[in-house]
């Protein structure tokens, strides 16, 4: 692939043995060539072997002895011949005691060279990079990946064809029967997720302690901070700063910055941008998906923290977000491989969209997911703010290539192998969408992946049932089914709007006048919850000033629905489809406001 003959590879090693063991192995030479020839065999006797692989690359027939991503993984690469043995390039500092035993029992005699892990990577990359990219589109095993989703087989065709006969079938012989019962399931799912929501309220709410625990500088881990990027050129430089501000030592942190291959927008603004030493770009190569979960999987290999964390272009993590992490980590059992931290905005001002998509998030994280975790529920994982043990995630099989929302996905399968999540109430901004068409292809991307992780996690209920304990497999038929139940039949819901003002409705021409009494109740009672939920969350942050907007969520609700119906018809057409949100279109409420996530914030 180089250019380069096996014996350039092999003639500076052959000379140190050489000369170690007197001179037997020397080749025959003479004169000049003699005396070049001994003087490099005493160079490399007194120092550490180092390879250049721009002067010595690789010899390509070795390409196959080891499996690319294994090298990644051991940061090792089979370089050449030494007589018998194989030249294993590896990183300076490696323990290779294990090591040996490990690549001798595979390759036989082993001799080891040094180069800088910057060159290991790039050379790596540069001669196994298709075959890292495919295998990032298929690290997760086939039964707990969605990448067949979009295979018509005989039993869906046949499954899909009978519910939408019989629906049609109901709509045209029984139209009040059908309406009847679609708002009968619409209002038991509307109990169901009343007494969640509840549950999680009443779950609690533990404050984060008042002297934090400071980890001795021994023990802490290196971190890996992977940051996907497309098409995100108008906040490269932003993020840049953003990430500098984090308070962690420099040298335990490792910032990967990745890039599409063929967004060369972003990857010019980068250029430009003078990275420190700790920070580092890698190129992603395209391949049959361009999805955030894939570039994070192509780069999982090339980080080297024990603990892997993931950030978006936009977001402002809070300065000590790190230590806190490290320190959740080290206070809490074997078992807990993920730490997610709590999500909020620094545009909530910009119109009442921001300030609505601010108080569900509030909702969300400080009310939904505070109670699920201190229930020990699955997480359905935010696709930011997220940190995990590299073990973990390596054993569960990284993220699903093809899943628009990897991150719920990704937290049902830790919860599956046994795993647990926490949150800890550190901070990160990030930027609302602040338009209805971009709010609208937002959700409907989240919904969709809701409703593909389901149907995966669900191929096999009583498997799932098995694997989750009871428990938590209810957990997760509130997380999923009853979200996407209750977008999609929403409209039956606001029927009852009706009958407060007198209109007539399917339902209640069916039911005794008591259990008409009960719903419109219900209903009520549903939506008191809902404020009182948006007023506790809202106390919980330092937007005090949104209290007066919990009830616009009325409002802001319905576009869910658009949203659900949008995600449907993709997952006919378009399951892999990743409808990009575009980043960098509104400023922060306040000079500096993006990065101001501080201590008084983590409430």
């Amino acid at each position: 692939m180089f250019g380069w003959s096996q014996s350039r590879i092999e003639t500076p090693f052959m000379l140190e043995q050489a000369h170690r063991s007197g001179g037997a192995l020397l080749p025959a030479v003479s004169g000049d060539d003699a005396g070049r020839v001994l003087h490099t065999a005493r160079q490399l006797a007194t120092r550490q072997r180092r390879i250049n692989p721009d002067t010595y690359p690789p010899d390509p027939d070795l390409d196959r002895l080891l499996p690319p991503d294994f090298c990644l993984e051991y940061r090792v690469l089979p370089w050449g011949r030494v007589g018998d043995a194989i030249l294993v390039g590896t990183i300076p500092g490696r323990d290779r005691t294990q090591l040996r035993d490990v690549l001798e029992h595979v390759l036989g005699p082993v001799l080891f060279a040094e180069l800088s892990e910057e060159d290991l990577l790039r050379t790596i990359t540069y001669r196994h990079g298709d075959y890292l990219a495919d295998l990032a589109e298929r690290l997760v095993p086939d039964d707990y990946s969605c990448r067949d989703i979009n295979k018509l087989t005989l039993s869906r065709a046949l499954v899909a064809s009978l519910f939408f006969g019989i629906s049609l079938a109901l709509i045209y012989v029984f139209p009040n029967a059908f309406f009847a019962g679609i708002t009968a399931v619409a209002a038991v799912n509307l109990l169901a997720t009343l007494g969640f929501k509840i549950a999680m309220l009443m779950a609690g709410y533990r404050k984060p302690p008042s002297r934090p625990v400071d980890v001795p500088l021994a023990e802490k881990p290196v971190v890996s901070l992977i940051v996907p990027l497309f098409d995100e050129a108008a906040i490269a430089h932003a993020l840049v700063l953003r990430l500098s501000r984090l308070t962690y030592p420099k040298s335990l942190l490792d910032v990967v910055l990745v890039l599409e291959d063929k967004d060369e927008k972003t990857r010019d603004m980068i250029k430009a941008v003078s990275l420190p030493g700790w920070m580092r770009v890698l190129h992603v190569p395209d391949g049959k998906v361009t999805t955030k979960p894939r570039a994070l999987n192509y780069a999982l290999g090339h980080t080297r923290g024990d603990i892997i964390g993931v950030l978006d272009a936009e977001d402002a993590p809070a300065t000590d977000q790190i230590e806190r992490v490290v320190e959740a980590f080290h206070l809490s059992p074997p078992n807990v491989a993920c730490v997610q931290g709590i999500l909020d905005f620094y545009n909530t001002k910009s119109n009442w969209l921001t300030r609505c998509f601010t108080i569900e998030y509030a909702v969300w994280f400080r009310i939904v997911l505070a109670g699920a975790a201190r229930l020990g529920l699955p997480i359905p994982l935010g696709g930011t703010t997220v940190y995990l043990k590299r073990a973990a995630l390596k054993h569960v099989g990284g993220w699903d290539a093809h899943n628009v929302t990897e991150d719920a996905d990704l937290g049902i399968r830790l919860s599956r192998f046994g795993y647990r999540t926490i949150l800890i109430p550190t901070v990160t901004r990030e930027e609302a969408t602040k338009g209805h068409r971009a709010w609208i292809r937002q959700r409907s991307r989240w919904l969709k992946g809701y409703i593909v992780t389901y149907l995966v996690h669900m191929r096999r209920p009583f498997r799932l049932l098995r694997d989750l304990g009871l428990r938590k497999f209810i957990g997760f038929q509130f997380f999923f089914l009853t979200t996407i139940v209750q977008f999609t039949l929403a409209p039956a819901l606001w029927t009852f709007w009706l009958v407060l003002f007198g209109i007539a409705v399917p339902l209640f021409d069916v039911i005794p006048a008591d259990w008409a009494k009960g719903l419109l109740a219900l209903f009520l009672l549903a939506e008191l919850v809902t404020l009182l939920t948006g007023f506790v969350a809202v106390a919980r942050t330092q937007h005090k000033g949104l209290m007066q907007w919990v009830p616009m969520m009325f409002f802001y609700f319905p576009l869910g629905v658009l949203a659900v119906y949008k995600a449907w018809s993709e997952l006919v057409f378009k399951p892999f489809y990743w409808d990009k949100t575009a980043h960098g279109r509104s400023e922060p409420d306040i000079p500096g406001g993006d990065i101001h996530a501080t201590i008084a914030d983590q409430r």
